[in-house]
């Protein structure tokens, strides 16, 4: 995802999660590939702000990371931030990673639902992410649609409209 964007002209920045930093991510070379330290908590005393963002990509998007967001829960930095930058009506894009088993889940499929009333583009179904059997997600990531949310974003400064009401 970051090369993509980077090939696009984007300047990437990442905030993570605690369980992608527990668990998928290796911070040191995702600092090394965009340039900026992953921001993975709120701000230290004499640490530099994140820049304003022109645009937001939240993948791969968890079940629990989806439905929070969508609940209005903001216990974590990142889930922090996307409240804040959905009430913005910045341009955000959100990309899932669940299986079927999660995707059918009638709280998922409402929260997919919400996040897109409020003008978040959940690129969930056929043209974004089709959910995969259970314990076969790292096939799936083989085949991951990233290209699908920057896409996304992209397409918002060519005039397609973000915000409350619109995907």
């Amino acid at each position: 995802m970051v090369k993509l964007a980077q090939a696009d002209g984007w300047d990437v920045w990442c905030i993570a999660t605690p369980s992608a930093v527990e668990h998928f991510l290796d911070l040191d070379a995702l600092a090394a590939l965009t340039g900026h330290p992953v921001r993975t908590g709120h701000q230290r005393a004499g640490q530099p702000g994140l820049p304003k963002a022109a645009a937001v990509i939240v993948a791969p998007a968890t079940y629990n990371t989806i439905n929070k967001w969508a609940a209005g829960i903001a216990d974590t930095y990142v889930l922090t931030q996307l409240a804040e930058l959905t009430g913005l009506g910045l341009p955000i894009a959100v990309l899932p990673f669940v299986n079927t088993a999660l995707a059918g889940n009638r709280v998922f499929l409402r929260s997919v639902a919400e996040l897109r009333e409020s003008g978040v583009a959940v690129l969930f179904g056929e043209g974004g992410f089709v959910p995969h059997p259970p314990r076969t997600g790292g096939k799936a990531m083989e085949s991951y649609p990233w290209h699908r949310a920057l896409e996304a974003v992209a397409s918002a400064g060519q005039g397609e409209q973000f915000g409350p009401n619109t995907t």
